[in-house]
């Protein structure tokens, strides 16, 4: 059985989950937004929560509309702290290079996933223990360069 976790929240909409595995709950907006190929814009949700202490929530695309729309979130994840208590904004960008999306209030627009999230204790070494990557950069565990690894 999944754990649950209690969220107190202000919305005109309560997040969802579409289905009973779903990891993220959808948000719709709260405002009519136009978005030109290539724009981006802060589409406001009416979301407001407090997040249990040891929390954090993320804001993240739905792949619908990237995938049918180029529409994504300009910072995904978005993080929540469990301390934040403003409305939850979402910045999305339209990648479309020639059409636009119009967004009306209430449609879906991202997900939020809740988390628990531990508080790291950064320890200053001298040296890093050995991993298996080691110091391989970005994309070294699968971008082909025409190298051999």
């Amino acid at each position: 059985m999944t754990e649950t976790v209690d969220v107190p929240i202000v919305a005109p909409v309560i997040p969802e989950y579409a289905h009973p595995d779903d990891a993220g709950a959808d948000l719709v907006a709260a405002e009519a937004v136009r978005l030109e190929p290539g724009q981006r814009a802060l589409v406001g949700t009416g979301v407001r929560i407090a997040l249990p202490e040891g929390y954090a929530a993320f804001v993240v695309p739905r792949s619908g509309l990237a995938a049918k729309h180029g529409i994504t979130i300009v910072n995904a994840p978005g993080t929540i702290d469990a301390g934040y208590r403003g409305e939850i904004k979402v910045a999305l960008l339209n990648t479309d290079t020639r059409e636009a999306y119009e967004i009306a209030a209430g449609d879906r627009i991202a997900q939020i996933i809740v988390m628990p999230v531990p508080r790291a204790r950064f320890l200053p070494v001298e040296e890093l223990p050995a991993s298996g990557r080691g110091e391989g950069g970005f994309g070294s565990t699968g971008y082909q360069t025409g190298e051999t690894k």
